[in-house]
């Protein structure tokens, strides 16, 4: 997150080799060239950066690698019977996985765009967003059947942590602890109700989850998760979604009409991990860890931002830090027996 509201770079001539191989496979090799301006990338990710992990070919060459692994789990058909580590039932319907895919997809990519500004969804910065640690951009959400209408406000901010990233990864994956820092649990408890997994990592796969809450209000909603891990890094990301339009949709109805408004996380080594005999020579071995919310504040696009909305937005991401920091902490304390 660089402290400018576009990070500037350069994509120079770039792309792939791909070289057929004799037992179906196909070797492709990648050649990435990018140009950065340093000055605008954020102090905590300049080492990752200047490593050329950030934008380098080994993350094109993940990224190919986790595509091709969720497009073999969309096409699947010989899909076991059975449990999921005995906790929830895999969705059997061939309807019913691919709108939950496609559903996940259009989650994951709205996230995504939402986190950076670009010419295709314009952002813009606001003023009072309580300090240069955390950004607040809004936009207008008019005529999309994907996207509650209204004003939607984007609250996003990174920050360091001292645990693997693999670790944090299946920390903030896990429905157990899931009340320790999601204000949508709202300490209830959180159990998977459906799973499908989309690539060889027990990390990698599309959740439906629901919260047992004391809270009425809470009763009619589920919570669409994606979560993937390769190589270079990680997110979670997840929507809360009506149970009785998601029902409608794994049934054969159309998923573009579920209104979605994705929340998470993204998770990136602090650097390029190399060992030296056993002992780690650059890196700490930490993570950075990004969180952008997206919160529908006004159902009238028409209406003006109001600060209190602002600051409602800056106060939830700075709890949701502060509430990861200590859980974190706690975990790494008991870790080490302490």
């Amino acid at each position: 997150m660089g402290s400018s509201s576009i990070l500037r770079c350069r994509r120079r001539p770039s792309g792939c080799l791909i070289q057929e191989l004799p037992n179906g496979y196909s070797k492709v090799t990648w050649i990435e060239h990018v140009e950065v301006d340093n000055g605008d990338v954020h102090d905590i990710y300049k080492v990752l950066v200047n490593s050329g992990l950030a934008f380098g070919a080994k993350r094109w060459v993940a990224t190919l690698d986790r595509q091709s692994e969720r497009l073999a789990s969309a096409m699947a058909s010989n899909i076991p019977a059975g449990d999921v580590g005995g906790k929830c039932p895999i969705i059997m319907s061939p309807k019913g996985r691919k709108s939950m895919l496609k559903l996940a997809e259009r989650m994951v990519l709205s996230f995504c765009s939402g986190v950076g500004a670009s010419t295709a969804h314009t952002w813009t910065s606001l003023s009072g967003s309580g300090g240069d640690d955390v950004r607040v951009m809004t936009r207008k959400s008019v005529d999309d059947p994907g996207r509650p209408s209204g004003i939607v406000l984007s609250a996003a901010t990174s920050f360091w942590l001292p645990v693997h990233p693999k670790q944090l990864f299946n920390f903030l994956c896990d429905e157990n602890s899931r009340n320790e820092w999601d204000i949508l649990s709202n300490c209830g408890h959180v159990e998977e109700t459906a799973h499908i997994a989309n690539g060889r990592d027990l990390g990698n796969c599309v959740s439906l989850l629901r919260v047992n809450s004391a809270n009425s209000s809470q009763s009619n909603i589920l919570i669409l998760q994606e979560s993937s891990t390769d190589s270079t890094g990680s997110y979670v990301i997840y929507a809360p979604v009506d149970i009785g339009v998601m029902n409608v949709a794994l049934n054969g109805g159309d998923p573009d009409y579920v209104a979605l408004l994705p929340s998470g996380f993204a998770i990136l080594p602090d650097g390029p991990v190399d060992y030296e005999g056993g002992a780690l020579v650059s890196g700490t071995g930490g993570s950075l860890l990004t969180i952008a919310f997206h919160i529908l504040v006004d159902s009238d696009p028409t209406s003006k931002l109001s600060l209190g909305s602002v600051a409602i937005a800056n106060s939830l991401i700075k709890s949701t830090v502060e509430r990861i920091k200590v859980a974190v902490a706690s975990n790494m304390s008991k870790a080490m027996g302490i």
